[in-house]
């Protein structure tokens, strides 16, 4: 997979495709990679220019530093868009994404046409103890992924998405694995959120047992104007589980804030 420098020096792995139109980026969860939007690839493609990034760590980038943050993350992704030409773009997360994202939109705002945060959240109840969880288990990825599948996955599950969540987890390295958790499970973005001034949908599987409704309609009312939208049978990674249902989604409300 392609690679692009960025102005610290560090790669960051990418995947495109197609072009034209006002560009959307996506950014993935703690447990996964870039490969986790291959379903939105295929769809948007046909649209707009559509690509996924890897943060420092994951996929096909270089590790960053220790002490790498949310903050980090998102300066990594603008950087990159920057060696993409990308000025400007309709930005897309889950989970940790959705955190990223915000943390992109305090950082420069005019550069994000709009945000779509699925299945995230600005603050999580729990997200301490999910932190130390998450710390405890990072020595076997394998091994984390297999007993937090079927939490992750509204059930019955897609064998198929099933696998594909275990084999993707499995491959993240430990140290980059808890450098990720400690960016989205004790992240408070509260007052970032309440000054978001663009377009943004909340996106959120109806049975998400990780980041559940409650806090997508918490991060919907920080937002000024935005809206929420649930996808049904869908648990933590809606986009994989129901692919269609929320390509319809997010279209829909790009062609909105277009």
């Amino acid at each position: 997979m392609p690679r692009i420098e960025t102005s610290n020096g560090r790669a960051i792995g990418y995947e495109e495709a197609g072009d034209g139109a006002t560009p959307i980026v996506f950014l993935h969860g703690v447990g996964s990679d870039k490969s986790v939007w291959r379903p939105q690839l295929d769809q948007f493609s046909s649209m707009r220019r559509t690509v996924a990034f890897d943060y420092p760590g994951y996929g096909d980038s270089d590790p960053g530093p220790e002490g790498t943050s949310r903050d980090d993350y998102a300066s990594a992704i603008l950087s990159a868009m920057d060696g993409l030409g990308i000025e400007r773009a309709h930005i897309c997360g889950l989970s940790l994404g959705g955190v990223v994202a915000i943390a992109m939109h305090h950082a420069a705002p005019r550069r994000c046409a709009s945000l779509i945060l699925a299945d995230s959240f600005a603050v999580h109840p729990e997200g301490g103890a999910i932190y130390d969880r998450s710390v405890a288990a990072s020595g076997d990825l394998r091994a984390m992924a297999e007993a937090r599948v079927d939490v992750l996955l509204a059930q019955p599950a897609d064998p198929a998405v099933r696998r594909e969540v275990i084999e993707t987890m499995a491959k993240i390295g430990p140290a980059a694995y808890r450098i990720g958790a400690e960016a989205v499970w004790l992240a408070d973005q509260r007052d970032r959120a309440a000054r978001i001034d663009v377009p943004t949908l909340v996106l959120c599987g109806s049975e998400d047992k990780v980041t559940p409704p409650s806090l997508s309609d918490e991060l919907t009312q920080l937002i000024p104007d935005a809206r929420m939208q649930v996808i049904r049978r869908a648990g933590h990674i809606a986009n994989l589980e129901k692919p269609e249902a929320f390509n319809r989604a997010v279209e829909a409300f790009i062609r909105a804030a277009n």
